[in-house]
């Protein structure tokens, strides 16, 4: 019951242009909507131009006195944002299936679902591997992102040769992961 309350504060902020309002929506949705457009052919300014779009979407229901929320805000500018995207999509032509209206019902929850626990599961890798200390992350981030073969590994991090940086790379992949699920698991 609190957090309608508080969707509904939030839209009435909106509504009545209160700043802390509008940085609230765009906190608690914007990295969700990005993520969607990232990873369906966008960028991260399509992600700003269409987040912005469906505030601007947002707003305009706000402010008419017979708009009622029927799910989580989250959930509602999600949707307007996919359909967005879908219909930018089609408009470039990299979409065929046809998107008729704004109005047609749209389920997203398990789409938004899935969004909200891979960016907390980014955010927990992303605190395990700053807390798994040198030379372990270097050695991972070499390997995983910079895409480095163990030879190259080996001779940056003075490993006598590719079968040690192999060994090493996998008790610190072994120590990533214990600090991972230690932190998943909490997080659940």
């Amino acid at each position: 019951m609190k957090a309608e309350i508080n969707e509904q504060a939030l839209l009435k902020g909106l509504a009545n242009n209160d700043t802390k309002a509008i940085e609230l929506i765009y906190k608690n949705n914007f990295k969700t909507v990005q993520s969607l457009i990232i990873n369906n052919n966008g960028s991260y300014d399509d992600a700003r131009d269409i987040f912005q779009e469906a505030m601007i979407a947002l707003y305009e229901k706000a402010q008419s006195e017979s708009f009622v929320l029927t799910c989580k805000l989250n959930t509602y500018v999600y949707s307007i944002c996919r359909r967005l995207w879908l219909k930018r999509l089609q408009q470039l032509g990299k979409f065929s299936n046809q998107i008729d209206s704004h109005e047609e019902a749209v389920s997203v929850e398990e789409d938004l679902e899935f969004h909200l626990r891979r960016n907390a599961e980014f955010t927990i890798m992303d605190r395990a591997l700053n807390s798994l200390g040198e030379p372990c992350k270097s050695l991972l981030e070499g390997f995983y992102i910079k895409d480095l073969d163990m030879q190259a590994l080996a001779k940056q991090f003075g490993y006598t040769n590719a079968d040690n940086a192999k060994n090493q790379k996998y008790k610190c992949l072994i120590r990533l992961k214990k600090l991972f699920f230690s932190q998943y698991n909490i997080g659940e």
